[in-house]
Parts: structure tokens; C-alpha cells; sequence
């Protein structure tokens, strides 16, 4: 299992990029935990292939997730992914990802 750490400020976002197994009926699902509030995390829209450019049956299709730190920060958030089959919820996850992230709390000028 990798596990990453990054620092956002207020309003960043960090895209996080996973090889997934979908053809083989895995998904990725993540957790957020610790000031779960600092962070919101989303798929990515895909991306359209080009005509005739579909992959393989069976091949490794990577999925991008969207980290966005809010306002006003100031927190530490786990994001904990686990590539599961759903429709085997006791089975352990074929992989995982830990993404650590900081969140600067927003600065007040004067």
C-alpha cells in the first residue's frame, strides 16, 4: 500500500491519478477521515475515447479522483482508496492508496 503526503492551501485541488480494474469488476472507493471536512473528493469526469481507440477487454483503465481543500483550512485529513469488487463486500481489497493531506488554514491580512 503507497501512501502519499501533500499540502494544499485553501481552495486547491490535487488530482490523483489510479489504475483501475473495472473490467474485472473492481472499483475504487475511499474514506476520508480525520478533519474530514477540510477535504471533498470526486471522480473525475472520463475522458471520451477516440473512435476505434476503445482498450482491450480486460486491459487497466486509470481513473482520475479531484482532492479539493475548503475554506478556511486549517486541518489534516486520511484519504484511505480501496480497489474492492462490491458485490463482494468481505473480500479484502485488491489494492489501496493512503493519501495524506494538509490543509493550510487561510490567512487573515490586515
Amino acid at each position: 500500500m503507497e501512501v502519499r503526503r501533500i499540502a494544499l492551501g485553501p481552495d486547491e485541488s490535487y488530482e490523483l491519478r489510479l489504475t483501475g480494474r473495472g473490467a474485472r469488476g473492481y472499483v475504487w472507493t475511499w474514506q476520508v477521515t480525520g478533519d474530514a471536512d477540510v477535504v471533498t473528493v470526486a471522480e473525475a469526469p472520463g475522458v471520451p475515447a477516440a473512435a476505434g481507440a476503445a482498450p482491450p477487454p480486460g486491459a487497466p483503465v486509470e481513473r482520475t479522483y479531484v482532492v479539493r481543500a475548503w475554506p478556511p483550512g486549517g486541518g489534516r485529513a486520511r484519504i484511505r482508496f480501496a480497489q474492492v469488487r462490491p458485490p463482494y463486500p468481505d473480500e479484502a481489497p485488491y489494492d489501496e492508496f493512503v493519501l495524506d493531506v494538509e490543509v493550510a488554514a487561510v490567512s487573515g491580512g490586515t
